[in-house]
């Protein structure tokens, strides 16, 4: 090699390589720095309108973006809706919609209280047993509520599958909770290995429900572990929407506590941080929003555990920034997913849970390589 070469810019040899090095050089810069919180926030927030437009538009029903305009319009106005698009936007659509962005954000939200209560990265609401009790209740109702109660409706998204599936998920909480309760207060520990327990119960108890159920149990059973949105109605769209709203109140009060408790328990005892107060709160808030999200959808996984680790990574720990951008971001990734899997081999739809798995798990490994030395 000869001399010139050594003597050439960096800026001439960074051109000469390809793309995707560059790119890659480029998130790598990006992950050394935090950004402020403004932008993060506005990121996010920009990412989540844009899933929101996207998803409004596209579908087995395409709509353009001024019969879009004109939806919008009438609905303010009260002027008297023109054509089809109306109809599906405000009936089908619309109420999709508002399911997937409370699914979003709630599963979002469970996990970075999740990783911030147990202080570790690898924290999901799937891991303590709560997306498992929602799914065993569940399923226990398609395959044997027929026995006791022949008028059960088994579909997707029917009210008492709903309220069973939810009931599934507290009880198991609970359960965690009291098995986690030592005489020096509750032990992280202890509960995150009953969770791993309630998590292989949970998939025998599945397994054993898939063996003994009929075809039909069986195709409803496989749909609901799959997860969907094509349950969304306008009263499960409201109750879900709801129930994270309470749950965002609740996480916005646990922002401080949780940055405290980054320091150690001892830690924020002495600064007069609540702590056993702070893990009932942070467990009952994570229930909520996973219990009624599972529920209605059935499980959707990755999302808790993408979510809040791409926050983290641009900007920091700070659970003041982390849980409402976690939930924009969350909000987005479920509308985004939810889009594609009802366009790409429209007019069938993609199971949800498998989507957000199979895009997820890439996109968390790509996190992971550019980022690894901050995770």
């Amino acid at each position: 090699m000869s001399s010139t070469a050594f003597a050439r810019p960096a800026s001439d040899l960074d051109a000469r390589l390809p793309w995707w090095h560059r790119a890659s050089r480029a998130l790598q810069a990006l992950g050394r720095r935090r950004l402020p919180a403004r932008w993060v926030l506005g990121l996010t927030g920009a990412l989540a309108l844009l899933a929101l437009g996207i998803a409004s538009t596209q579908g087995a029903y395409a709509l353009s973006t001024r019969e879009l305009l004109q939806v919008v319009q009438s609905a303010l106005t009260g002027a008297e809706p023109a054509g089809s698009g109306h109809l599906v936007f405000m009936h089908i659509r619309l109420p999709r919609l508002v399911l997937g962005a409370a699914a979003g954000a709630g599963l979002a939200l469970a996990g970075a209280l999740m990783q911030g209560l147990f202080r570790n990265p690898l924290a999901d609401p799937g891991l303590v047993g709560v997306s498992s009790g929602a799914a065993l209740a569940a399923a226990a109702a398609i395959v044997l509520g027929g026995l006791w109660w022949p008028s059960l409706p088994r579909s997707l998204g029917s009210w008492p599958l709903i309220g069973i599936a939810f009931a599934g998920c507290l009880l198991v909480t609970l359960a965690i909770y009291t098995l986690a309760q030592s005489p020096s207060g509750t032990r992280v520990g202890l509960m995150l290995l009953a969770g791993v327990a309630v998590n292989a119960l949970a998939m025998a108890g599945l397994g054993y429900l898939s063996f003994v159920s009929t075809d039909e149990q069986l195709r409803n059973l496989q749909m609901w572990l799959m997860g969907s949105l094509g349950g969304a109605r306008w009263g499960t769209a409201s109750v879900v929407a709801l129930a994270v709203c309470v749950a965002a109140v609740g996480a916005g009060w646990l922002a401080r506590p949780l940055n405290a408790l980054a320091l150690g328990e001892a830690q924020a005892r002495l600064l007069g941080v609540p702590v056993e107060w702070t893990k009932r709160l942070a467990i009952g808030v994570a229930a909520l929003a996973v219990g009624a999200v599972t529920a209605a959808t059935g499980v959707i996984g990755f999302i808790g555990l993408v979510a809040p680790h791409g926050v983290r990574l641009l900007a920091g720990p700070d659970h003041r920034v982390v849980l409402p951008a976690s939930a924009l971001l969350g909000a987005a990734l479920v509308l985004l997913a939810d889009t594609v899997a009802r366009t790409a081999v429209k007019p069938a739809e993609l199971p949800l849970g498998v989507l957000t798995a199979a895009l997820g798990a890439p996109l968390f490994l790509f996190m992971l390589r550019q980022f690894k030395g901050r995770v």
